[in-house]
């Protein structure tokens, strides 16, 4: 079979990207609580050039304690925060309350869903005051350039 023109749009290895995070854990100076996985990259320009958002994902698992992870930061690209539960009979139930503030309003979220954080809003804290059962976090960043932070800091 001959070689797909397609198969470098494909990324088939999923890897630690914690290093291109800047608000979160030890990109912001203390470590990663303790029911979070590492950050892996499902989608950037560093493996497809031709991506134009940077996809990640991280696994929560369960915990009872109040849990910080992101600081309050704002972004010159669009972003999409994704929150999906783990339980195929209820896949609405997130199966944990989030919290998350945009503007200084705070959210709570308790079912599976997307959060559309416009470009320059201000977003986060985002933490977890209870982890019930593991849910996935994806974080969509509609940078345009396949990449998380700006130009200027990479």
């Amino acid at each position: 079979m001959a070689p797909s023109q397609y198969e470098h749009l494909f990324v088939r290895d999923l890897v630690d990207c914690r290093d291109d995070m800047t608000n979160e854990a030890e990109a912001a100076g203390r470590p990663l609580p303790a029911n979070l996985s590492r950050p892996w990259a499902i989608m950037r320009a560093e493996d497809v050039p031709e991506a134009k958002a940077y996809i990640t994902m991280s696994w929560v698992h369960p915990t009872q304690e109040e849990t910080f992870w992101v600081h309050e930061h704002q972004h010159e690209y669009d972003e999409v925060l994704v929150f999906t539960g783990s339980d195929p009979e209820d896949p609405h139930d997130l199966g944990a309350e989030v919290y998350l503030d945009i503007e200084g309003e705070r959210h709570l979220i308790t079912t599976s869903g997307a959060v559309y954080v416009p470009a320059g809003t201000r977003h986060c804290p985002l933490g977890f005051t209870r982890v019930d059962r593991p849910f996935r976090f994806l974080a969509v960043a509609v940078s345009g350039d396949g990449h998380y932070r700006p130009e200027s800091e990479r």
